[in-house]
């Protein structure tokens, strides 16, 4: 066997050599799926600080450092000959951040005190897919006690079910907590979120089939991925090399299937927020329902009034700004939840809009048509808006001359209040939300608008979002962007200071001037900023006078 020592890591030449019992926790490189800049390299064990004879993680990130510096400063000026035929051996395909490397800490420490320890859930599944993930969940057959006991911080959240946050230390990380799941089966859920008593068990196996979704139940062992650095399109073969499948989640996942693990009906009995969850993943990857658990979805669809109307918002939102919220709510209407959970929306299927303006079709076409354009990571009150702001058009409804929506503003503004209120948004959210429904139709308008007036209308909150809406309005009617380019294009050249200048008078001044104080100051100070704005008035004595002249002299 050849090494190359450098620093404090050894190369291993032999891919079989790590396996053998001095490196049976030998450190993989990892290498990001679409990022050509980080190298694939050999496995690297490091000296242990845990235990003899186990290689552990903590020279990962350094080691890094080293595998980058040797591919970009020139292979052989770095290691001081020619680049070897073991460069183009197989090495870890796994993306490395900080948070993989403390879930990887995590496996190891486990593993190194006798356990089984396996990457699970969401994290897998977002491997496979070639994404990044959010996060890294652990699965282990040590007990909470157990893991409690062998990290230095850690916080008991769901120790009753089986389920510890491992921390890392502080300084070395990004913060974010793993969480680790000990092995179970789960009761009776009759609260139907939580299971009334888990079991805990050491079998793996057993452990996946209480989870929701097959693409869910997948675990890795993080120790097996192997695949070639050389060949980036082979990417998630190389993850495939380390999976452990006890519900056929690899082959839903290859065909595109969103499937329940065993019988739907249990699994959406056990945490009815799963309904909901279905419909978002199947929308977020482009996923198709399997017919057995559509048909439970539809059964079920009722029960989701059991789930807390703050887990029923949390999954909205993240439907509506994840980037496929056309797709999801078409699924919560094919699956009945859309009425349960929006019915004010569901309303909007069928209510005709006049064809002049609406060339798309009915009211509800014209909000998918909207929600199609919403980017992943747009702010969640756009979102929001951009699903309500014609909320007040079903109950407007009717037909004169032409189709019509009389006061649909002021009503959708009455039921957004409603909507908002009932999913407990913040009121800061609650107030953006309905500012999007109340101003969404003044674009029109901007042209005839006095200075002063369009002044202000730019002054409204997030004005960004506002411009976003109507954009997004016109583009899913008649295509016709006159409105929003002109206010854009004034909006985006209009200073700061001459939207919001420095008053000229305050209430101050005007009592300095001899006015006694009273409701009428409110109208007083009001008009006088209309003039500031329209240009009538710019300094205080022009303002002082202009006040005079209009409201009579103080007596």
């Amino acid at each position: 066997m050849q090494i190359l020592e450098k620093s404090n890591f050894l190369w291993i030449l032999n891919t079989e050599r790590w396996k053998t019992k001095s490196c049976t926790r030998a450190l993989q490189d990892a290498s990001l799926f679409r990022r050509p800049d980080y190298l694939g390299c050999q496995r690297v064990v490091t000296k242990s600080r845990f235990q003899p004879g186990l290689a552990s993680f903590c020279g990962f990130r350094a080691g890094l450092r080293l595998f980058r510096k040797l591919w970009f400063s020139n292979w052989p000026a770095a290691v001081g000959r020619r680049a070897p035929d073991w460069a183009r051996m197989e090495a870890a395909m796994l993306p490395v951040t900080t948070q993989f490397d403390a879930a990887l800490h995590i496996v190891t420490t486990l593993r190194g005190a006798g356990y089984e320890a396996y990457l699970a859930g969401g994290c897998v599944r977002d491997l496979l897919l070639g994404r990044a993930p959010e996060d890294y969940d652990v699965a282990t057959s040590a007990t909470p006690d157990v893991v409690l006991d062998m990290f230095p911080s850690t916080f008991a959240v769901g120790a009753h079910f089986g389920v510890v946050l491992v921390a890392e230390p502080e300084g070395t990380g990004s913060g974010k907590p793993t969480e680790v799941a000990t092995f179970r089966s789960d009761g009776a859920y009759s609260d139907g979120r939580r299971p009334d008593e888990v079991r805990y068990t050491t079998s793996a196996e057993e452990d996946v089939q209480r989870r929701d979704f097959t693409i869910n139940g997948l675990l890795l062992d993080p120790f097996k991925v192997q695949g070639s650095c050389f060949d980036l399109r082979e990417k998630t073969s190389a993850v495939r090399e380390g999976l452990i499948d006890h519900v056929g989640g690899l082959a839903d996942l290859d065909a595109g299937i969103l499937r329940a693990i065993g019988r739907p009906e249990r699994r959406f009995q056990e945490d009815q927020l799963r309904l909901l969850r279905a419909v978002r993943f199947a929308a977020r990857f482009g996923f198709t329902i399997e017919p057995a658990t559509h048909a439970a979805m539809r059964h079920m669809a009722g029960r989701i009034h059991a789930v807390s109307r703050e887990r029923v918002r949390d999954e909205l939102s993240k439907m509506l700004t994840e980037g496929r919220a056309r797709r999801a709510f078409e699924l919560l209407d094919d699956t009945d939840l859309l009425v349960q959970v929006l019915p004010e929306v569901s309303r909007m299927k069928g209510v005709a809009q006049p064809p002049q303006f609406h060339p798309e079709g009915d009211v509800w076409v014209h909000t998918l048509l909207l929600l199609e354009q919403l980017e992943p990571g747009c702010p969640l009150t756009l979102a929001w808006g951009a699903l309500l702001h014609d909320v007040g058009k079903p109950p407007t409804f009717r037909v004169a001359e032409r189709i019509r929506f009389d006061g649909h503003v002021e009503v959708g503004m009455a039921i957004g209040t409603e909507i908002c209120h009932r999913f407990r948004f913040s009121n800061d959210e609650t107030r953006q939300i309905l500012a999007l429904i109340q101003h969404h139709m003044r674009f029109a308008d901007a042209g005839r608008m006095k200075a002063s007036t369009l002044k202000r209308f730019f002054r409204l909150e997030s004005f960004d979002q506002h411009l976003a809406l109507h954009k997004m309005d016109c583009m899913a009617a008649s295509g016709n962007l006159d409105h929003w380019r002109f206010v854009r294009e004034r909006f985006e050249a209009m200073p700061e200071e001459e939207v919001r200048p420095a008053p000229l008078l305050t209430g101050r001044e005007l009592i300095a001037a001899g006015y006694r104080p009273g409701p009428q100051f409110k109208e007083m100070l009001h008009a006088v900023e209309d003039a500031q704005l329209e240009g009538a008035v710019t300094t205080p004595e022009e303002a002082l006078r202009w006040v005079r002249e209009r409201f009579g002299g103080a007596g």
